[in-house]
């Protein structure tokens, strides 16, 4: 993060930033407040962002979760000078490159390639330039004679290829980008992100909205959850993105609790969510060493000290999961690990109300909160016909440390069907703590161990010059 003076350097800045719709019940009613425009109002407002106040640094990364309909595009289309502000204080330090909503920023009848010189030209660079890179543009972008064919015959695909190789190749101060990569296919999608990572490294400063919460919370330095048009909460990418699933998949009559919980965290009055009684085994702190622990076993040892203290709690809907833990092979209590070994992650689940079509499932995580790999027990759609109230589930996942030594945690979730949709019945993000311990040093890179097969195999031949 760029810093001057020792303080860090603000490259957006936003202060009671807001957008407002006007809203015509009648064709008429525009012709009229366009007759009378200091009468009588013909029309209501719609907000779509208001009062949202907002720093990002730069050098930093920052994402934009929410529902749909929260804000997240016309905040980003306000901070991009597409979209003119109702009221409010913005301020933009540098050059900023804008990868938007399909159809933003660039003429429909213009070529890729005229549509590129134009949109270079906008951002400041010189003709030379933009010959420099023009070619570079054309490789990026990788959609062959339709560079030179009018933008309005191009698929989504192609419009975000065209759109984000302009993006990145006029050396922007900042990037925004919106949900357009979405559409691309999955090796131009990494073409991006690698790029994206790029100039992450490079301190460049990004900003940017998704829906994938392992994108934001990879990428990102910081989070921000919109919701109806606010900024409910600012934070660490892994905390924002569990409190918007909390929003996600709350029902329609727990969602103002769920928001009023969530500006009480964000304005520090809250700082735990969760009812420790039924978590009583992961809800204190992490940390702990190997010397601390109490009981040691063939396949592990258990450490009081180390338990999670970031567990979110969805809201209740007939069912309640509790007392999340590892097994190992003799059915001891156990969360220190070795590797390549074999253990059970267990849980109940209390059923309050009659549940229909039950799956339950589970999901390991890195400490950053990208989700490495995780269980159902059944297929969508085919899970337990009817398990009936007042009936108790004890849930068991088989699981092989195939994972570098490392902290990790256990997400734990029972979904059924209510009101003829798929909906989770309780879930418990972070539930459960596990470190792994090395027991020798290793050759494995990266984070999941791939070397429990055959050895590696190397052959060398002998060149002759």
């Amino acid at each position: 993060m760029d810093q001057r003076n020792g303080a860090p350097s603000v490259a957006i800045a936003a202060r009671q930033l807001s957008k407002a719709y006007r809203v015509y019940a009648r064709p008429q009613d525009r012709l009229k407040q366009m007759l009378w425009p200091s009468g009588r109002r013909f029309y209501t407002e719609f907000w779509a962002v208001r009062g949202v106040d907002l720093d990002v640094y730069r050098g930093e990364t920052v994402g934009v979760v929410g529902r749909n309909g929260s804000g997240k595009s016309t905040l980003l289309r306000m901070i991009c000078g597409t979209l003119a502000m109702t009221s409010g204080d913005l301020q933009v330090a540098g050059r900023v490159a804008t990868v938007l909503a399909l159809g933003t920023g660039f003429n429909p009848e213009f070529t890729g390639r005229e549509n590129a010189q134009l949109n270079s030209t906008l951002l400041g660079r010189s003709d030379a330039q933009i010959r420099d890179r023009m070619d570079a543009i054309v490789a990026f972008a990788d959609i062959g004679p339709f560079f030179d064919r009018a933008v309005k015959s191009y698929s989504s695909g192609m419009y975000a290829r065209l759109a984000f190789s302009v993006a990145i190749h006029t050396d922007p101060d900042i990037l925004v980008v919106d949900e357009t990569l979405a559409v691309g296919d999955e090796a131009f999608n990494r073409k991006c992100f690698s790029r994206i990572e790029a100039i992450k490294r490079g301190g460049g400063t990004i900003l940017f909205a998704s829906h994938s919460a392992n994108l934001v919370v990879e990428l990102c330095d910081r989070a921000i959850l919109m919701d109806g048009g606010e900024r409910l909460l600012t934070g660490e990418p892994k905390e924002v993105i569990g409190r918007y699933h909390r929003l996600l998949y709350a029902k329609s009559s727990e969602v103002p609790e769920i928001r009023e919980e969530i500006r009480r965290f964000d304005e520090g009055e809250e700082t735990d969510t969760v009812d420790a009684a039924p978590l009583e085994h992961a809800a204190a702190s992490v940390g702990g060493s190997p010397g601390a622990a109490t009981r040691v076993g063939l396949h592990g040892r258990f450490d009081p000290k180390l338990r999670s203290e970031s567990t979110v709690e969805y809201p209740t809907r007939g069912a309640r999961i509790s007392v999340p833990q590892i097994l190992d092979r003799s059915g001891q209590v156990v969360n220190v690990l070795l590797p390549g070994r074999t253990y059970v992650y267990a849980y109940d689940v209390a059923f309050e109300e009659d549940a229909f079509e039950v799956r339950f499932g589970m999901m390991i995580r890195m400490v950053s909160g990208v989700e490495l790999g995780g269980q159902s027990s059944h297929p969508p759609r085919r899970g337990l016909a009817h398990i009936e109230a007042g009936s108790v589930a004890r849930v068991r996942f088989s699981f092989q440390t195939l994972l570098q030594p490392g902290l990790y945690f256990l997400n734990a979730g029972v979904l059924g069907i209510r009101d003829g949709a798929q909906m989770y019945l309780h879930r418990l993000l972070d539930a459960a703590v596990f470190r792994i311990d090395p027991e020798r040093p290793g050759l494995v890179t990266g984070v999941v161990d791939l070397s429990t097969g055959a050895p590696a195999s190397i052959e060398i031949e002998r060149g002759h010059s």
